[in-house]
């Protein structure tokens, strides 16, 4: 391909751009970006037309710059407009898109996944970790239901239980990883708690507020995480505490237990000790293993671990935890825990620097690598 050619080729597609419609800065802006792409395609697929394909690329390229520019100032109107008085309606345009694409003629986890990164604004990477799952397959889980809805009518919106499955990954993600979206998920789904009278709406309410009360408390002034067991419980939101565990009771007295309301009542028994040493742990065992029951997933068997290390003592956790497969994610991290607690600090300290190199976002790995250096520490005193 020859460089000297694209020069020469700028001012006339410049000259059929601004004409249709596009500003002159705009152009140029397109203009360069279709001159890199033919940089890097003609070597292998010269045009038969140079000039006829650069002109058709720089304006599909100043309509997507102008189409995301236009995005961008919406956006950012509606971030400046103040809210009306008065209540906030009962439903919004954006549970109803969780609705709709939670759509009938997909399975739930397609469905899920292809409302994730849709609507909620998470990544294919993010999803793929929520799913425990590679990268590569969840791209082309989303990529079958695109196809999948392509060519069907949004006018039959999905299943309840798909939309709760929805939020509670957006809240998730909101509450641990690098996008903030817990708030929202949170407005969400008080809106659906108004609207549709569920337990397990109710249930993943309550176990929202449980889990955000004491989100105050989860990191230091430096940043880092702190565990559960050394958190500040004054920083814990007491009136969110009493009315995710108000909501829950209320869930619980239908008898129709499902899996959120099961999960929120492990979070209200955490909530509700007055120290990490007067948590009952027994009774969180007894409430896994409904989980277990309801769901059989190895991230509740893993949870479950660590409550029986704490209930029955570290060797009982770890004979739990035998049962799992060991690439489980968090898996190295409950492990050394557990030895730690044993008194095997070496054997703690080696799966702390294994979990760290295997943590999802900077502050774990942070927490795990200085969990690692103070068991090494203490080893060599």
């Amino acid at each position: 391909m020859d460089e000297v050619l694209l020069r020469s080729l700028t001012p006339g597609v410049l000259t059929v751009l601004v004409p249709r419609g596009a500003h002159f800065a705009a152009a140029e802006d397109a203009v360069q970006d279709a001159l890199v792409e033919a940089l890097r395609v003609w070597a292998a697929d010269p045009p038969r037309d140079a000039k006829g394909w650069l002109v058709t690329v720089a304006w599909r390229k100043f309509l997507d710059a102008t189409r995301a520019d236009t995005a961008r100032r919406r956006r950012e109107d509606r971030a400046e407009e103040e809210p009306a008085p008065g209540p906030a309606p009962a439903v919004d345009d954006t549970l109803q898109l969780y609705f709709l694409c939670a759509h009938p003629s997909l399975t739930p986890a397609s469905a899920v996944a292809l409302t994730l990164r849709a609507v909620g604004g998470l990544t294919t990477r993010q999803i793929a970790e929520a799913y425990l799952v590679p990268e590569a397959t969840m791209a082309q889980r989303i990529s079958r239901a695109k196809r999948t809805v392509s060519g069907v009518r949004f006018d039959r919106p999905g299943d309840v239980a798909t939309v709760l499955r929805v939020l509670y990954l957006v809240f998730n993600e909101g509450y641990s990883g690098d996008i903030d979206l817990a708030a929202e998920a949170i407005r969400l789904t008080r809106q659906l708690a108004a609207v549709i009278d569920h337990p397990e709406v109710a249930g993943l309410l309550a176990l929202m507020l449980l889990h955000h009360a004491r989100r105050a408390a989860r990191t230091a002034a430096d940043g880092s995480l702190v565990p559960l067991a050394e958190q500040d419980r004054s920083r814990w939101d007491t009136p969110l505490i009493a009315e995710g565990v108000g909501i829950l009771q209320a869930a619980l007295a239908r008898d129709r237990l499902g899996e959120f309301q099961a999960q929120a009542a492990i979070a209200a028994l955490h909530a509700d000790a007055p120290t990490a040493e007067e948590t009952d742990w027994v009774q969180i065992v007894e409430w896994y293993d409904e989980l277990t029951r309801l769901t059989d997933s190895p991230v509740v068997r893993l949870n479950r671990a660590v409550a029986v290390g704490e209930a029955d003592g570290p060797r009982a956790g770890l004979a739990a935890l035998a049962a799992l497969d060991a690439a489980l994610p968090r898996h190295a991290a409950v492990a050394a825990y557990l030895h730690e607690r044993d008194g095997d600090l070496a054997t703690a300290a080696r799966l702390y620097a294994e979990a760290a190199h295997k943590a999802p976002n900077l502050a774990e790995r942070d927490h795990l690598t200085r969990q690692a250096a103070r068991l090494n520490a203490r080893r060599c005193r």
